[in-house]
């Protein structure tokens, strides 16, 4: 016995033979001149703090997953070498700055609609006018600084429809013309198809085109705090793009809104400000964190309401929220709160945004109508749910559409001017609108609905309220979805604004501001299915408290009434539309609880378990040839987070991704042959080329006869990017796992993006499942699957989806 051993006390550490090699992750180096190789000719690391993995150093320009199991262990390295201070004062400030601009730019291209300012050709009407109490769209004739274009009903309109286009059209390209990307598709097996492993390689040879400034930008923004990579998605150019579209889309007047390109510039703003901080730039999980903030603060921004920014980060954005990101997202969000009211765009000097104040509580016979209006606003988000997915799913299909959307932005912008410039209520933009629509008559408001309201015509009223509510309905419908910067959150208010007043007009006990009010956030609960966050948003934005617990009725029916007809609220459908890989971790577990199956389900056929792993012999070392033949393998199965899983003596001993295989080989391969061996394994000694400090050593397990509900745990809390399954009672090893498909008879498929590993020389002990489990219906794979060169490079091809 050794002395050591003899003299074994409470402070004898158990494992002090143990090497520190088999830490998960890259390891601290012990000098600051760490190196995969040896050798000078080897690749040196780029960071002073610990050496970076592939995806660190190219954090959002691949379309993979982010580990962030293993982004914790790597900030541990960061804090234990000291802390970085993270520019939030400037972070917040470039946020305020940007969505300011917006806001101020939107207000006035909008007017030039109308007219102009002889002051100030860039003067809003507003600004223009202020002296003046009345600011609806006759307010030329009553202001001399303001000028309108021509005078006439027709003539007024032959303008207007003329701004309106130009405004669509320069939306819609500087939309697709600086931000058009390809990315990997994985689509579901069609009838006559491939399916299985051919399917999936061909699918990921097959490119999608997509625009990374059209739309909101929520669903995407979604996907990237749930632990996946969307490459460019939050750079500069991005940014600039979606600032400028934005403000020529909301002008045109389209039934589409600012609001979610708010947060989409926001959380630009922040993963640039991250970008310079190395604490956030190199680790995916920090970045998160910042981001999460940033959305924050996006919303605080674009409706005032801080409170409910912080709610919106925590309830529908972030997958990932632990209590100190909580409280980032509350400070940002408070001075964000603070720096707006000081800039003050709306001229108001306050924060809220629509500043109501009725005067008059309601009655217990109420809560009837107000569950009306939530009945109202579920089936509309219901069927709004069904009718965009199926627009998009048919309509944007057609090659005039899909190869020219600039077209589809036109005729939408020449059918809205036609049906919403007759109505004055629909005429001003979204925030305008929303304002007169709960504005309360008995006071100083002078709005043409007001003035509709106080002749005493209420069939004249119900008409032309009725029609600004089929028209918001329809147009909203076919609009959400166009390639223009554009969000759902304020059609989507108009829309119920306009029906909770038309409701409004049969009951005189109550001012009918207050059944917009309910309608609006019925409506929008319906479309979005968000519920604390969304009553919050109508408290901050209206200042009416007294009137929360209508509110929280209208949601709460509302989301119920939606989700009989459609499971999933409109965020979760474009993610689906575009095929996001997003867990839905509650939607998961609730099909998978009901299939009864365990791990050992997902061990894939042999062929593939061959592929994807490794033999190590004992000196730890494999020639380049093999390695680039694997890797050569990988690639060719077109998975988009592959890897090889490291055996030695039938014993699972790492796993290494097949980015960080591929950036490794990269940057050795001016001092390699075909013949030379690289380390994959042991301790390095001097000229080896040593790839091991890419290799992970300690990925977690799990055993086969586990149920399936602690995989999909597993993936959906820890962010996991790979799991090895391991057969019950031995640690020997298993294999890689292709796309399993969980499916329920008429329901919606789920997949897991995964990769098993296997032994090949002795019956299957263990498995590796990679990746994220995701929404993205895959096929089940069969032994005909995965006959070798079935694909290679020259099958890749391009078609835009």
């Amino acid at each position: 016995m050794s002395p050591d051993l003899e003299h074994a006390h409470e402070q004898t550490r158990l494992l002090s033979h143990a090497t520190g090699d088999r830490r998960r992750g890259p390891q601290k180096p012990n000098d600051d001149n760490f190196s995969i190789s040896s050798s000078s000719d080897g690749y040196s690391g780029d960071q002073n703090i610990f050496p970076t993995s592939t995806e660190d150093k190219l954090p959002y320009y691949h379309f993979v997953t982010v580990d962030l199991l293993r982004d914790l262990v790597k900030d541990s390295y960061q804090y234990s070498h000291g802390h970085v201070r993270n520019n939030i004062r400037q972070n917040l400030v470039s946020i305020l700055e940007s969505s300011f601009l917006v806001d101020i730019a939107q207000a006035t291209v909008n007017d030039w609609k109308y007219g102009y300012c002889a002051d100030n050709l860039f003067s809003t009407k507003e600004n223009c006018c202020k002296s003046h109490d009345s600011l609806d769209t006759d307010v030329g004739e009553s202001c001399e600084q303001w000028h309108m274009w021509v005078s006439g009903f027709w003539k007024s309109f032959g303008v207007f429809l003329g701004f309106a286009l130009f405004f669509g059209i320069v939306s819609a390209s500087v939309t697709t013309y600086f931000t058009k990307a390809n990315l990997p598709v994985a689509a579901p097996r069609k009838a006559g198809k491939p399916h299985g492993i051919q399917a999936f390689a061909e699918n990921n040879n097959v490119s999608k085109t997509v625009y990374l400034a059209a739309g909101s930008g929520i669903p995407e923004i979604k996907t990237i705090l749930s632990g996946f990579v969307i490459p460019n998605y939050l750079d500069f150019k991005v940014l600039a793009v979606k600032a400028v579209g934005a403000v020529f889309a909301v002008s045109t007047g389209m039934c589409l809104g600012k609001e979610g390109p708010f947060i989409h510039i926001a959380t630009c703003v922040a993963y640039l400000i991250g970008r310079c901080v190395p604490r956030f730039r190199h680790n995916g999980r920090k970045m998160r964190e910042l981001l999460s903030a940033g959305c924050s603060a996006g919303l605080t921004v674009a409706f005032g309401a801080p409170i409910a920014g912080v709610l919106f980060s925590f309830e529908e954005i972030s997958t990932y929220f632990p209590r100190k990101v909580l409280w980032r997202a509350f400070v940002s969000s408070l001075i964000a709160a603070v720096v707006l009211r000081a800039l003050n765009p709306d001229g108001t000097g306050r924060l809220v945004l629509i500043e109501t104040n009725y005067r008059v509580s309601y009655y217990p016979s109420h809560y009837f109508v107000f569950v009306l209006l939530g009945i109202a606003g579920g089936v509309f988000g219901g069927v709004f749910c069904k009718a965009n997915f199926w627009w998009s799913k048919t309509i944007r299909r057609y090659a005039l559409v899909k190869s020219h959307p600039i077209v589809e932005v036109f005729i939408i912008v020449l059918m809205t001017v036609l049906l919403q410039y007759p109505n004055p209520m629909t005429r001003e933009p979204g925030v305008s609108t929303l304002r007169d629509t709960l504005g309360d008559c008995r006071g100083s408001s002078k709005s043409w609905l007001c003035e509709l309201e106080s002749k005493g015509s209420r069939s004249s009223c119900v008409g032309w309220l009725a029609y600004a509510t089929l028209t918001k309905l329809v147009l909203t419908t076919i609009t959400f979805g166009c390639t223009v910067p554009s969000g759902i959150i304020m059609p989507a208010l108009n829309a119920g604004a306009f029906f909770g007043r038309l409701v409004g007009q049969w009951i005189t006990t109550l001012p009918p501001g207050i059944f917009a009010m309910v309608g609006a956030i019925a409506f929008l609960a319906g479309v979005s299915r968000m519920t604390i966050s969304l009553c919050v948003i109508m408290l901050e934005l209206t200042g009416e408290l007294e009137y929360v617990l209508p509110n929280m009725v209208a949601i709460l029916v509302a989301k119920w009434v939606a989700d009989l007809i459609e499971s999933q609220g409109v965020y979760d459908l474009v993610q689906n539309l575009q095929g996001l890989p997003f867990l839905d971790l509650d939607y998961c577990m609730g099909l998978v609880q009901k299939q009864h199956e365990n791990v050992e389900v997902l061990i894939p056929p042999e062929q593939t378990m061959r592929e994807i792993s490794i033999e190590i012999p004992k000196h730890g070392m494999v020639s380049k040839n093999v390695l680039d033949e694997k890797l050569e393998q990988l690639k060719r199965r077109g998975l988009l987070d592959g890897g090889l899983v490291l055996v030695q003596d039938e014993m699972l001993q790492g796993y290494l991704p097949e980015a960080e295989l591929e950036s490794g080989l990269n940057d050795l391969a001016e001092a390699l042959t075909a013949t030379s061996r690289i380390r994959l394994l042991g301790s390095c000694e001097e000229g080896d080329f040593d790839l091991s400090p890419l290799v992970d050593r300690t990925p977690l397990t799990i055993s086969a006869k586990a149920p399936m509900e602690y995989v999909t745990e597993m993936f959906g809390k820890l962010g996991l990017r790979y799991i090895c399954v391991v057969e019950e009672g031995t640690d020997a090893f298993f294999d890689e796992c292709c796309p399993v498909r969980i499916s329920e008879e008429g329901s919606k498929e789920i997949s897991f993006s995964l990769f098993v590993m296997t032994d090949v020389c002795s019956p299957p002990n263990y498995i590796v499942v990679q990746g994220l489990l995701t929404d993205i219906p895959l096929p089940t794979p069969t032994d005909e699957d995965v006959e070798p060169n079935t694909i290679g490079p020259e099958s890749s091809s391009s078609q835009e989806i």
